[in-house]
């Protein structure tokens, strides 16, 4: 969808808005990627900062998997109680993303249990390129694509679409300098461990994988990546509320708020922010909306 105040043919910014995406955001993608692969026989387990958790308990309901959700205890509380809400288990652990996955990995091993990864699974990143194939056929030009990094299953898929049919356009990836494990690492050229601090982009915190298939593949189709303040993802949130008349959460905020610190590099070019959500917690979002910079 175009920008409300920045567009026209030849330039300007556009959103692809997976805040309006079943379950608020873009994972539900991969959720019901992963889960359409799998037998209802086992049962699954996945960690999550709260968007992969709910994403995967819808589509578990739509599909009859049994599901158990591991969440660090920073999670939203909207997440969690939508989550809940869904009728499946909860598990509160760590305060860490990355943690958090490792518990959730320890229990499917003792409990036999299928582990779904939010990131580092090839049938979740392949749900995420959908969203590439969708702008491409929406926006065939495209000089520039912002998008937020997590564990880089979101940013994986859409530029393995991207790098294939449109090359020539320039990826960015974009990090909260709060959590940023996945582009230290793509920079490092190896896994790095970071220290994790709280991030208004809750849905891109924690670690990674250690050998997970988002490095290599991260590596080869980012083009150039951008770590935000906390400051610049405040600014973001605030934009595209007052500006683009949308709430989104933290994640989102945070492609967007690289947008705004790269107008030098795409002034007269047609850009695309994804914006990954709108799963929020209100009380830490509205005095930022109401606050002036």
């Amino acid at each position: 969808m175009p920008s409300r105040l920045s567009f026209d043919d030849d330039t300007g910014l556009v959103f692809k808005a997976e805040n309006f995406q079943k379950t608020g955001s873009f994972k539900f993608r991969g959720a019901m990627s992963k889960l359409t692969s799998l037998s209802t026989d086992v049962p699954a387990i996945t960690a999550s900062s709260g968007n992969h958790g709910l994403a995967l308990a819808t589509a578990a309901q739509m599909t009859g998997h049994d599901l158990t959700v591991v969440l660090p205890e920073t999670v939203a509380r909207e997440k969690l109680s939508r989550i809940n809400a869904l009728g499946v288990k909860t598990i509160l652990h760590s305060n860490d993303s990355g943690l958090a996955e490792q518990h959730a990995q320890k229990l499917a091993k003792e409990q036999g249990k299928i582990y779904c990864s939010p990131y580092n699974d090839p049938q979740v990143i392949a749900g995420q390129g959908t969203i590439a194939l969708e702008l491409l056929q929406q926006q065939p030009h495209l000089d520039v694509v912002y998008v937020s990094i997590g564990g880089g299953g979101l940013i994986s898929g859409i530029g393995a679409v991207l790098k294939a049919f449109s090359p020539s356009t320039r990826l960015v990836g974009v990090s909260a300098r709060n959590s940023a494990a996945l582009a230290a690492s793509i920079r490092a050229g190896h896994d790095v461990e970071v220290t994790h601090t709280d991030t208004l982009a809750d849905g891109c915190a924690g670690g990674v994988d250690e050998g997970s298939i988002t490095l290599p593949l991260g590596s080869e189709v980012i083009d150039e990546l951008i770590d935000c303040t906390e400051d610049e993802i405040a600014e973001g949130i605030r934009y595209m509320a007052w500006s683009e008349k949308m709430l989104v959460e933290g994640s989102a905020g945070l492609a967007q708020a690289a947008w705004q610190l790269d107008a030098p590099n795409r002034t007269n070019k047609v850009s695309a922010v994804v914006l990954c959500g709108a799963n929020f917690d209100r009380d830490r979002i509205a005095p930022i909306i109401s606050s002036i910079p």
